[in-house]
């Protein structure tokens, strides 16, 4: 079984039963201030299995599901071979907590702001992807024509982090900046480790 489906299954085993577990979601997701107080530094990773509701969940497990089979079956095995595995486990877990620090530390000493969801590693799967092949092509439901990965990736991060600094509707764009941020870093440096591609150059050369 791929890796991503097994983060699928693992994230709606828990997701699933805190929807109408207050005290089991309360207890698991992301919370500056708990972290700070009590050292639960297992937030980090656990907040980013449970989630608001089953739009919330639905919509980032297809997204994962879509970037993820092709980053883990196609664009990492080009790259890194056998460490395919590995990196790409890697990947996911360090940017759930990579895609959080930024809010810990503005967040840590006020009890009100708390977080949940999947959001930045999915983000860091879908950048990753669009890092290695930037001319991919992607569709939205409602915009029945492909836009290039590298367009939908610019207008990302501008739309992510102009709302982070407008703020006020309670959607972690922090996490998702940070989180695709995070997945270009990540694969540029792992390319550098272990490929002879140079994925900056590639980038560079598929674009323009």
């Amino acid at each position: 079984m791929s890796i991503t489906l097994i983060i699928i299954i693992i994230t709606c085993l828990v997701s699933f039963p805190a929807f109408s577990n207050h005290k089991m979601k309360e207890d698991l997701l992301f919370w500056p201030y708990e972290i700070n107080r009590q050292n639960q530094f297992y937030r980090f990773l656990s907040g980013g299995v449970v989630h608001a509701d089953t739009m919330h969940l639905l919509f980032n497990m297809v997204s994962l599901y879509s970037f993820g089979i092709a980053l883990e079956k196609f664009l990492f095995p080009v790259l890194f071979g056998d460490k395919t595995q590995a990196l790409y486990t890697g990947l996911y877990v360090l940017s759930l907590v990579a895609a959080c620090v930024p809010d810990y530390f503005k967040y840590r000493n006020q009890s009100f702001y708390r977080a949940l969801g999947a959001s930045g590693a999915v983000s860091a799967v879908i950048f990753a992807a669009i890092t290695i092949e930037p001319t991919m092509p992607i569709r939205f439901f409602f915009i029945p024509i492909d836009i290039p990965g590298y367009i939908f990736g610019f207008v990302f991060l501008g739309l992510s982090y102009y709302l982070a600094k407008r703020g006020g509707d309670n959607i972690g764009h922090n996490a998702h900046f940070w989180g695709a941020v995070f997945g270009v870093v990540f694969t540029i440096i792992a390319a550098r480790a272990f490929s002879p591609v140079d994925l900056v150059q590639q980038f560079i050369q598929k674009v323009f």
